[in-house]
């Protein structure tokens, strides 16, 4: 006689084989290839499990369930460089410092994850929470939340009274002298030890706050705000750990600092001079120009109220000169890897991003590959994604229409499949 529990056990396994054994066919009216930067026409992919088992050209008949996808294109999964899972900007986001506590964040950034990953965003990096992040990225992957791939940072790293100094703005006798373990650091040897407190905790990679911010309760946001020692080492410490390091700067001397220390990728860039960008080329640096949070600021700090003073004065300038960066940096060469900032706008539009690429003088096909092929090489997960291949992992979104006559098309995503699981079908 078999046990109830052990029979229901038994039951699980065959149904988690049966499900990771479907073989899905998907029938897409258009495919683009990235790698080519090419649209082809009545494809056929064939998914088995989690990977990409055929590509092929015709609408080709398999076993299994089959997607009708011929009104559709298809294209990987999107991947965004930089969003921050745990909150999004609201009128109350200052006092909610002091009145959620970090299970209301959690439950929060699941809703906002599903939001990210119904819009087409399959993979994402994460660039700064209180270490919610990492416990979501961690869900997601064991199955107990719905969301994109998390590639998290866990907690910025700043200097004392830096754009990511937790205590900024509190009264004089609810703050603290925070160190490395609360990811503010003063010197080499507190770079180093904050950089080691990521890895314990769990991080992917290491985010810094090269200069000051837009949302942060600080007057400048664009003075530098660590040395060129501290970002050495801070860079130093994560490659010894695999980790590589993304730079939050707005100004241009924290932006140089942070280039020539060997950071991975400027996040923001808004103040990026000529200079700046040549170092980037020369030096392999990414750029991740977020146009989407300064459009949101600049609109938000026109309405009374919605921002403290300090914060509406900086969200006009920087966010005015963030189209005009992109569109210079784009000219020159420079690479950019498609990221949003969401989190200080709406999460689940992060596709918006895309059309004012667009606007600013990136052609469509370029603005889809700078999220799929650009973000994979980021992230050095080309192997595995970035791509339509037999033997990648299946991650891939469709849109109706052919996004690379018209942008507007990407925020209408109608088909998500991530790791070859379907979420969201026509």
């Amino acid at each position: 006689m078999i046990h109830i529990k052990s029979y229901c056990t038994i039951m699980l396994i065959s149904f988690s084989s049966l499900l990771w054994g479907q073989r899905i066919t998907i029938h897409a009216g258009k495919l683009v290839d990235v790698t080519n930067a090419t649209v082809a026409a009545e494809m056929t992919v064939v998914v088995e499990g989690n990977r990409i088992m055929s590509v092929e050209k015709g609408y080709v008949e398999t076993d299994g369930k089959l997607i009708d996808l011929k009104s559709h294109t298809l294209m990987p999964g999107l991947m965004d460089m930089h969003v921050h899972l745990e909150g999004e900007s609201n009128p109350d986001s200052y006092l909610e410092r002091f009145t959620l506590n970090k299970e209301e964040v959690a439950f929060r950034a699941a809703a906002y994850a599903e939001r990210t990953l119904m819009a087409g965003f399959t993979t994402v990096r994460d660039l700064g929470g209180s270490g919610v992040n990492i416990a979501l990225a961690k869900a997601i992957d064991q199955g107990w939340a719905r969301g994109p791939r998390i590639y998290t940072a866990g907690k910025s790293i700043a200097s004392t009274g830096g754009h990511a100094d937790p205590t900024n703005g509190l009264r004089f006798d609810l703050t603290h002298d925070a160190g490395p373990e609360e990811g503010v650091i003063n010197g080499p040897e507190d770079a180093r030890k904050a950089v080691r407190f990521r890895y314990k905790q769990g991080s992917h990679l290491i985010k810094i706050t090269a200069t000051g911010g837009v949302l942060s309760l600080a007057a400048s946001g664009q003075n530098p705000q660590l040395t060129r020692e501290e970002i050495e080492e801070v860079v130093k410490t994560a490659n010894d750990y695999g980790m590589h390091v993304a730079a939050h700067a707005h100004g241009s001397e924290g932006m140089k600092r942070a280039v020539l220390a060997g950071v991975k990728s400027i996040e923001h860039g808004s103040f990026m001079t000529e200079e700046i960008m040549d170092l980037m080329i020369q030096n392999g640096t990414y750029y991740v120009p977020t146009i989407s949070a300064g459009v949101f600021v600049v609109e938000k700090a026109k309405m009374p109220g919605y921002y403290p003073e300090v914060v509406a004065t900086k969200a006009l300038e920087v966010g005015q000169v963030m189209r005009s960066t992109f569109e210079s940096a784009y000219k020159k060469g420079v690479k950019i890897a498609f990221g949003t900032d969401t989190g200080v706008s709406p999460h689940g539009e992060n596709a918006k991003e895309f059309v004012y690429m667009v606007e600013n003088g990136m052609p469509a096909m370029e603005a889809i590959v700078s999220a799929t092929v650009v973000t994979a090489e980021l992230l050095s997960v080309s192997d595995e994604l970035g791509s339509i291949e037999t033997g990648k992992l299946a991650d891939l979104v469709a849109v109706p229409g052919d996004p690379t006559q018209d942008i507007t098309n990407m925020v209408k995503v109608s088909f998500v499949m991530k790791d070859g699981v379907v979420y969201k079908e026509p």
